[in-house]
């Protein structure tokens, strides 16, 4: 089995997209993060849902978890007020992590590998410069665990 057969329509989002619209379409389909296209349609990054939720969350409260219980607003707050007319860039990490992407022709094997190497919990099949969709990690689990 190769890449395109595995792969499975996913979401992009295009870098300088709405930053609100982007983490409810994360949030609606309960997806494990986004692809991020350039402004030509070509694959940029991958935002995992877990990179939104710590830039949801103030520095200092990650470093000491117990201050949250100090303060006086709420998750929902800080999504209206740090997403409020910010883009996607803004949500990805100033250091863009290498680019979980993987060709149409891959095996399930390389594919796994990437995943593992990057520990990624989806990567981008592609056909040229082309997103042809994504793998999620659960959708890899399903299909090497099928009956033969």
């Amino acid at each position: 089995m190769h890449g395109q057969q595995m792969a499975e329509e996913f979401p992009v989002v295009g870098i300088d997209s709405n930053a609100l619209e982007a983490v409810k379409l994360l949030a609606a389909g309960h997806l494990p993060g986004l692809i991020v296209a350039d402004q030509r349609g070509r694959p940029y990054a991958v935002l995992p849902a877990s990179q939104v939720v710590r830039f949801l969350v103030p520095s200092y409260v990650q470093d000491d978890p117990s201050l949250a219980r100090v303060i006086d607003e709420s998750l929902a707050d800080r999504v209206a007020d740090k997403l409020s007319g910010a883009t996607v860039r803004k949500m990805l990490p100033a250091e863009l992590p290498e680019l979980p992407v993987v060709n149409h022709d891959d095996t399930i094997l390389e594919i796994a590998a990437i995943m593992a190497r990057l520990r990624c919990p989806l990567v981008v099949v592609t056909k040229g410069s082309q997103i042809l969709g994504a793998i999620t990690a659960s959708r890899l689990l399903e299909l090497a665990v099928a009956p033969r």
